[in-house]
């Protein structure tokens, strides 16, 4: 063969081998096969003709007294935002659904509407996003979720064995709507999308602590109620995903915002003395520079928290308890004012009544839900909220479970608890490997990790009506998507901005 003949055959195979790289990588890249639009519009049409029944299902079956109210347009205008946040589910319904269950958890107006909405928005979201993912390949199902299915057979089995039957029947739907809009409906709206997702979070807790700032700061409106309720929202969602934004936003302008909006979250954290929530920030906080080598953000952090808990002490009434005043600073922050007691003085007796209630309910348990209080609730049955009569403090929400399910049941949760928790580790490798900031599972990791350790001193865990509660069992079916996808696809931080 003649030099010019090489030549030619050597550029030939050079631009074919480009070729096939550039093919490669644009198969590696490429967003998975979208789904049939026409296929899309039909499932979207079902989906708000079916969602319109079920909203009227409910209107009439359960809350008949809003249809005949003189302020019935207001329950209308609430119906058209609903079916609004479906329309565009993948960007509206997460947003809207948080919203409503924060109305529902917090002090303000019409509060019986919000908690009765919340059910039906939950439900709604679940039934949309269960009809979303038909001949979706984007979303995938494995272990976790039968775990999941069997931890809802484990709660509707103990039902039958509680004391307040009804009680428990309800919040196994509840729990069960949870459970489905997380498997379902949450993904919908994350998959390929993950990192407008977690800024859409941030922007919700940058709100949300401007708001709470100017209501405990200047209006000295505690809309949150319990001082701990403050702590959960802070320590367990708003610092994490904060953090995220101030670390992920360095050398652009938003970065003073999101400082001023962390160390805000730091302020009225520390001004809850909620130490629940504050031990879940920490762990969340430092594993999370850990994990990125952000050791000069750690100090910056601890140095803030420092400042936080010295302005607190020093300005600012103690939010736990306003007439104890005058107390150190470890006797408010450590001991809650009561030293001689000992640094666990108020969970030591709940959780000794818990352990009793499970030795004396040992297999099935009291009820999914419901605990064994002696007191009669027929007359005071309400299928919108938790009766304090079939309720009591558990002050550790794996007990709560355990005390619910009993030892038959309990076996699904454990399992899928250690899922959550083995999916977190996991996480938190990767993204010591990888060290990308910009990474939109450091928030999710964040706020999972953050509430695996607020619930062992905490109720809120398995009560499908909080919105903590809501907000990390979707997070958690999330996550395990990213474990899933990385797992098979071999895929790192190919994130869809």
């Amino acid at each position: 063969m003649s030099s010019p003949e090489r030549v030619s055959s050597g550029i030939m195979l050079m631009e074919t081998t480009t070729d096939d790289l550039v093919a490669c990588v644009e198969i590696i890249r490429e967003p998975p096969i979208p789904m049939n639009r026409s296929l899309a519009n039909g499932r979207l049409s079902i989906t708000l003709v079916l969602g319109c029944i079920f909203a009227a299902f409910s209107a009439v079956i359960f809350s008949s007294n809003y249809v005949l109210h003189p302020g019935s347009l207001g329950v209308l205008v609430f119906a058209e935002l609903v079916i609004g946040a479906i329309w565009d589910y993948r960007k509206r319904f997460f947003p809207f659904l948080l919203l409503v269950f924060f109305f529902a958890g917090t002090d303000v107006a019409q509060l019986e509407f919000w908690q009765i909405a919340r059910w039906f928005v939950l439900g709604a979201g679940a039934f949309a996003g269960t009809i979303s993912c038909l001949g979706d390949r984007r979303l995938s199902f494995g272990k976790f979720h039968v775990f999941a299915l069997l931890c809802v057979i484990a709660a509707a089995l103990s039902a039958s064995a509680s004391a307040y039957t009804t009680d428990s029947a309800f919040k196994v739907f509840g729990f069960f709507l949870m459970f489905l809009y997380g498997a379902f409906g949450i993904r919908v709206g994350a998959a390929g999308r993950e990192l407008k997702f977690s800024f859409a979070l941030l922007t919700f807790c940058e709100i949300l602590i401007y708001v709470t700032a100017g209501c405990y700061f200047v209006l000295h409106y505690y809309f949150f109620g319990n001082p701990n309720s403050l702590g959960a929202v802070m320590g367990v969602l708003v610092a994490p995903v904060t953090l995220w934004g101030v670390l992920a936003s360095e050398r652009t302008p938003a970065h003073k915002r999101r400082m001023l909006a962390f160390l805000l979250c730091m302020l009225l954290l520390v001004t809850s003395h909620a130490r629940a929530g504050i031990l879940g920030a920490g762990v969340s906080i430092v594993l999370m520079c850990i994990a990125l080598r952000r050791y000069r953000a750690l100090a910056m952090v601890v140095s803030a928290a420092l400042l936080a808990t010295l302005v607190v002490g020093l300005t600012f009434p103690t939010v736990t308890d306003q007439h104890n005043t005058g107390q150190s600073l470890a006797s408010a922050f450590v001991y809650k004012g009561h030293p001689e007691l000992g640094i666990l003085a108020s969970r030591e007796s709940i959780w000794k009544e818990t352990i009793s209630s499970v030795r004396e309910h040992p297999w099935l348990g009291t009820g999914f839900g419901t605990s064994a209080t002696g007191i009669d609730v027929s007359n005071d049955f309400n299928s919108f909220r938790s009766s304090a009569r079939s309720t009591r403090e558990h002050g550790n929400s794996y007990l709560a479970i355990l005390e619910w399910v009993g030892i038959i049941g309990v076996g699904p949760f454990v399992i899928l608890m250690f899922l959550i928790a083995a999916n977190v580790v996991r996480l938190l490798v990767r993204i010591r490997h990888s060290g990308d900031a910009l990474s939109p599972l450091v928030p999710l990791v964040g706020v999972v990790l953050a509430g695996l350790v607020n619930a062992a001193f905490e109720d809120w865990l398995f009560a499908a009506g909080y919105y903590l509660c809501v907000l990390f069992w979707g997070l958690a079916f999330v996550l395990d998507d990213f474990v899933y996808v990385s797992d098979h696809s071999g895929i790192v931080n190919q994130w869809s901005a």
